[in-house]
């Protein structure tokens, strides 16, 4: 077979690269990565997908936008008609000019934010499918983190970007932060005093918030995204339960060609569909508030959904205020601005760590979990998604009174008793849910499908004969660890003298009790063997007579 020119070419840049770089290895190693085939792994390629969107949408953006606050007056001759001859800033009116004059500019403008609003929503659902299956366990803590601290980053350059145009509804936002850090003790006036370069709002806070939201937030995010996929890689992926599938290899395709293809054509899937709701849903129509004023607060004054949990926490909180020692301290802003928030972050940060030392499992994991299988988490992570959902729901309080004519105090108070009510109530439906799809796994392993046949023995027993699970179906319900309660030293030891540690090691088995005092044990072979051995026999039987079907 002839060589090509072209083939030829390629053949030695790639070899002139390897010999300098040493990347051939690497790249055989890599390509040759298998990937299992499911569709909740491409949650995560939809938020990396969504970020390549912001990268190349925000780059153009940036190019006609003027991050001041110095004032200016929009031109008579330009659109919309509504803004001109309107003092403004800057940054307003640069928004207005690439929405109206610039070509494209509102499309970008358009993408842009249906992309960041993809991002965290993919992050958020990538999250809960690492929490509910389990994907966080040893040996990738350390990735939930990075994962985490991507959420995080996404919220910062979600909120930095979203005030950028310094419109009424962005101005709104900014002085909501401005708020909630000045209620924070001791350090509140000086943190706000830092951000916005003096008294609220400053001439500083749109330079800063720029910097931050192109540059640094950017740089971050890069930075963890690689370790993230770094951290995949060395790892090798998680796969969900199945037959042929163990901690010791990967059920799937390679990367290349097969799941380069794949992906390759699910970002252009993912782009084409940013650029379709850019191109056809309006969102962030800033003319349609004006210039950031500090006077006008209307109904439907909502942040991002990603920030709504927040906004809703803040209308839900009484006004209730402390005074300390001459010193005011608001626990209507304190409380639902800074303490709530934190508690539930904290509580997403360290859970693989908790519920690694409640079940002392040193063993790594690359099976993920059934989430019936793990009934406490499960129920847990249903509990905050329930208490997100009625902060998110209470955000939109107005929305919600003037569109089905309902008094806004009346709704306050119903999501004030759901807010503590409802978690607690969905935590102990789903646990009980979970316990229940358990059982009727035993069941169904223990006894098999329902086959509505009916046989009779010569004694005249009549026995109903189930259809016996596949192997895959067997295995699917049997092959799972019930966590025990910690079982821990006794307290004093032969000469009574009272163990170090054992409080805390008290504390941690009353947790480990409330994680796995209810469980259901798997069915063991033993059991299988017995349960199955009359009706085996008389599916071998050609002998019996059958009554019924």
């Amino acid at each position: 077979m002839t060589t090509t020119q072209p083939e030829t070419a390629v053949g030695a840049a790639a070899d002139y690269l390897d010999q300098r770089t040493g990347i051939a290895g690497a790249v055989k190693e890599f390509a040759r990565k298998v990937f299992p085939d499911h569709w909740s792994f491409l949650l995560g390629e939809i938020a990396l997908y969504s970020f390549v969107v912001l990268l190349i949408s925000g780059g153009f953006l940036t190019m006609f936008f003027v991050p001041s606050m110095g004032f200016t007056t929009y031109p008579e001759d330009s659109l919309p008609v509504t803004m001109q001859g309107v003092e403004m800033s800057e940054a307003f009116a640069s928004t207005l000019h690439m929405s109206f004059e610039v070509r494209g500019g509102l499309l970008m403008r358009q993408i842009h934010h249906w992309a960041a609003l993809l991002f965290m929503a993919s992050i958020v659902t990538h999250m809960m499918r690492v929490f509910f299956t389990g994907a966080f366990r040893k040996p990738r803590e350390l990735n939930w983190l990075v994962g985490f601290t991507l959420m995080i980053l996404g919220l910062l350059a979600g909120f930095s970007g979203y005030s950028l145009p310094d419109d009424v509804l962005s101005g709104n936002g900014l002085r909501i932060a401005d708020g909630v850090a000045k209620s924070i003790p001791v350090i509140g006036a000086f943190a706000s005093y830092m951000l916005f370069g003096g008294e609220f709002p400053g001439e500083h806070i749109i330079p800063r918030l720029f910097t931050v939201h192109i540059l640094l937030v950017p740089a971050l995010i890069l930075a963890f995204v690689g370790i993230h996929l770094l951290m995949v890689v060395l790892h090798k992926h998680t796969q969900y339960p199945g037959g042929g599938r163990s901690s010791k290899n990967v059920v799937g395709f390679p990367l290349f060609p097969v799941y380069v293809a794949k992906a390759g054509g699910f970002f252009f899937i993912v782009f084409g569909v940013l650029a379709l709701m850019g191109a056809t849903l309006s969102i962030n129509n800033v003319w349609n508030y004006g210039p950031y004023d500090p006077s006008p607060v209307s109904a439907g004054a909502q942040p991002d959904w990603y920030m709504l949990f927040l906004e809703g926490g803040l209308r839900l909180m009484p006004g209730w205020e402390w005074v300390i020692g001459g010193f005011t301290i608001p626990i209507n802003i304190l409380v639902p601005g800074v303490v709530i928030p934190g508690l539930l972050f904290t509580f997403l940060a360290l859970y693989p760590f908790i519920e690694a030392r409640v079940t002392q499992d040193k063993s790594e994991h690359h099976v993920l979990d059934r989430p019936r299988n793990v009934p406490v988490r499960t129920a847990l992570g249903v509990a905050f998604l329930t208490a997100f959902v009625i902060l998110v729901l209470a955000g939109s309080n107005d929305l919600i009174a003037t569109h089905f004519e309902m008094s806004i105090n009346t709704i306050t108070w119903i999501f004030r008793v759901a807010f503590f009510v409802a978690p607690v109530f969905a935590f102990m439906v789903t646990k009980r849910l979970c316990l229940a799809l358990q059982r009727k796994d035993r069941e169904l392993v223990l006894h098999g499908h329902e086959a509505a046949r009916l046989v009779r023995f010569e004694s005249g027993e009549v026995i109903e004969v189930h259809k016996p699970l596949s192997d895959q179906e067997r295995w699917l319900r049997v092959n799972y660890q019930a966590h025990a309660p910690l079982v821990i030293e006794p307290g004093e030891d032969a000469r009574g003298v009272r163990r170090r540690g054992y409080a805390a090691d008290k504390r941690w088995q009353a947790l480990s009790r409330f994680f796995y005092e209810d469980r259901i044990e798997p069915v063991t072979p033993a059991e299988i063997a017995n349960t199955h051995g009359a009706h085996t026999a008389v599916e071998q039987s050609d002998d019996a007579p059958q009554i019924g079907h």
